[in-house]
């Protein structure tokens, strides 16, 4: 059996130790549409996207140009008729998120929330990730919204988009994930959101559906490794990986436009229950959408 590295907190050794006890060691060339980019064990935020670029010989993209988190929706491989009935206003937020701020609301299941607010004193304000607030919102708290991308410097080719949100007010980090396209062993085109942790990452892979009324909806419900879900994956004291599938955790998000307004429903559930709920309104900077 595998160990993971002595040289960290406590707290971050016994999670990837878990992930070893009860997970499976991988090949990372065999399973190439899973492996994404690990955190160091100093945090994460905007030191894990200057490390990255150092790592892979990147230079980020400072520019003001407009930035998506998908170049294209046709990277998704919708069929046809699903990628006509698609809102453009939904097509447009995925391929300008740079244009877009949110508001944020959180609904927590009262017998998770324990669980949360341990989550954010154990691993979240230290490690600069995962920062989700503990409190039902009666008001929105405002995020801004930057799409990273890191550039190859010979082909000037994108390589990496990281989507990094923060509050305005207090400038926390609540996410900083790379985002990418991956096809999973069945054929079917996902996304894949890499959250970085030390020595490791969350990485969840998200199937798109699109809705009856021009919604996109993003599910990760996968029964076992090789379909959309929950992974985590680490790198143990010898270079070996490691990968833990969570079933029992699922994650659907629904974005839509309604006259001409963005909201997206974001559902986390554990064993079916319902842990954690986000209500995002989304803004664009510079409104001056026509479409429907």
């Amino acid at each position: 059996m595998g160990t993971a590295s002595l040289n960290q907190n406590f707290q971050d050794w016994l999670t990837q130790q878990w992930v070893i006890l009860f997970g499976e060691k991988i090949n990372s060339i065999q399973n190439e549409w899973l492996i994404g980019p690990f955190g160091k064990t100093k945090g994460i935020g905007q030191k894990f996207i200057e490390q990255l670029a150092k790592d892979e010989n990147l230079e980020i993209d400072y520019s003001e140009r407009d930035k998506g988190l998908l170049q294209s929706v046709s990277q998704l491989n919708l069929a046809e008729k699903e990628q006509k009935r698609l809102s453009k206003n939904v097509i447009d937020f995925y391929e300008n998120t740079s244009k877009y701020n949110f508001d944020l609301k959180v609904k927590w299941n009262p017998f998770f929330r324990v669980f949360g607010i341990l989550l954010k004193v154990l691993f979240s304000n230290r490690i600069e990730q995962l920062n989700v607030p503990m409190d039902n919102s009666k008001n929105s708290k405002e995020l801004k919204s930057e799409i990273i991308q890191l550039i190859d410097k010979k082909t000037k080719r994108i390589k990496r988009t990281i989507w990094l949100r923060t509050f305005i007010n207090s400038k926390q980090v609540v996410y900083s994930g790379v985002y990418e396209i991956c096809t999973i062993p069945s054929g079917q085109t996902c996304i894949k959101a890499i959250f970085p942790l030390p020595n490791g990452n969350a990485t969840v892979i998200l199937n798109p559906i699109v809705g009856e009324s021009g919604e996109l909806i993003l599910k990760s419900s996968g029964r076992k490794i090789g379909d959309s879900g929950f992974y985590f994956l680490l790198n143990d004291s010898k270079g070996n990986i490691w990968t833990k599938f969570i079933k029992s955790f699922k994650d659907e998000l629904v974005v839509k436009s309604i006259n001409n307004r963005i909201t997206a429903e974001q559902t986390l559930t554990l064993w079916n229950l319902r842990v954690l709920t986000f209500e995002y309104k989304i803004n664009k900077t510079t409104y001056n959408n026509v479409y429907n």
